[in-house]
């Protein structure tokens, strides 16, 4: 009886490979869907926590495409003293979740574990209103809002303000964005 060899042929070699590759090509496949498909909408009542996050139920919320001053940050006023713009703009936020349930749709999680999302009441857009209010600027989205609030002066266009941004780099880190 001969001895069988051990090592596969170049033939048996290529479809070894070959069947490797293709189950790899389907696992990455899977996560690729897993991670774009659209998840469940999330939808209740918010409780505003700045001007640009809130909780609804036990989950964290970030509007996405627009940046909202921080809640200790101030702005100047145009004909007095700094006022809370941070706290006005959570006051602003906490104003429109009150018109009822906010429904959102999440496009992914910051660092801080938040869901990165798109939401609504009723039909209005909750980014588009704080833009469109002065209370919040552009990040991406809602330049015609972010146009038309600072014509007109609205809300933290009234005086000059350090973008939430620049602001957030002045002070140290204290998990502001975590909120």
């Amino acid at each position: 009886m001969g001895r069988r060899n051990p090592l596969p042929n170049s033939r048996q070699a290529r479809r070894l490979a070959m069947s490797v590759m293709v189950g790899l090509l389907v696992i990455v496949a899977a996560l690729v869907i897993r991670q774009s498909a659209p998840s469940q909408p999330l939808s209740g009542v918010g409780r505003a926590s700045d001007g640009d996050s809130f909780r609804l139920g036990d989950s964290r919320v970030r509007l996405i495409g627009l940046d909202a001053p921080e809640l200790d940050q101030t702005c100047p006023a145009p004909d007095g003293p700094d006022w809370a713009c941070g706290r006005a703009a959570r006051t602003a936020l906490a104003g429109l979740l009150a018109k009822g349930p906010v429904t959102c749709r999440a496009e992914g999680r910051d660092r801080y574990g938040r869901f990165l999302a798109r939401c609504t009441i009723a039909n209005t857009d909750l980014g588009a209103e704080m833009v469109r209010q002065g209370m919040a600027v552009s990040a991406g989205d809602y330049w015609t809002e972010h146009l038309a609030a600072r014509a007109q002066a609205l809300g933290i266009w009234s005086a000059g303000f350090d973008l939430p941004a620049s602001w957030r780099r002045q002070v140290p880190d204290e998990g502001l964005d975590a909120r």
